[in-house]
């Protein structure tokens, strides 16, 4: 086993939390942008008020594409330099609770499984949940798996 498998390992069972970010709708709207998704109850304010939620609502995969950028708020960046590390996938994924704009969310995480795959290439499987600032339910929580290759 390597160094990096040993220091994954000993973070293993260790919690890491993020700050709170907004969610703004300048950000929903720009993500409406990226993927062409403009339903209204994401861009249009005054339509969503008539929807079941009140208001506008981050689109589920935004919330999910900051997994990324919270876990190295809550943990610091785990990646060696030179090193890569890509999305693999993701167990159990599930939309729980809307993000409504002007919310703030936070990511929770957990190392479940560490494993390597071969010399120098490794399979981290992460217990996330994103949570919403004072709500009962989180936004999403998901086995999210990635690969890193030194």
């Amino acid at each position: 086993m390597s160094e990096f498998f040993d220091y994954l390992q000993s973070k293993a069972d260790q919690e890491d939390v993020s700050d709170w970010l907004l969610i703004s709708q300048e950000m929903i709207d720009q993500f409406a942008d990226a993927t062409k998704d403009h339903q209204y109850i994401h861009v249009n304010p005054e339509a969503a008020k008539n929807s079941p939620f009140g208001g506008t609502i981050a689109h589920g995969f935004l919330t999910l594409s900051l997994l990324p950028h919270l876990s190295v708020a809550a943990r610091g960046n785990i990646v060696p330099e030179g090193a890569t590390e890509i999305n693999y996938g993701s167990n159990k994924l599930r939309f729980l609770a809307p993000v409504r704009s002007g919310k703030r969310v936070r990511g929770r995480f957990k190392s479940v499984e560490i494993l390597e795959k071969r010399p120098g290439q490794f399979q981290l499987t992460t217990e996330a949940t994103v949570e919403i600032e004072g709500e009962d339910k989180p936004a999403l929580i998901c086995e999210w798996i990635t690969q890193i290759k030194l």
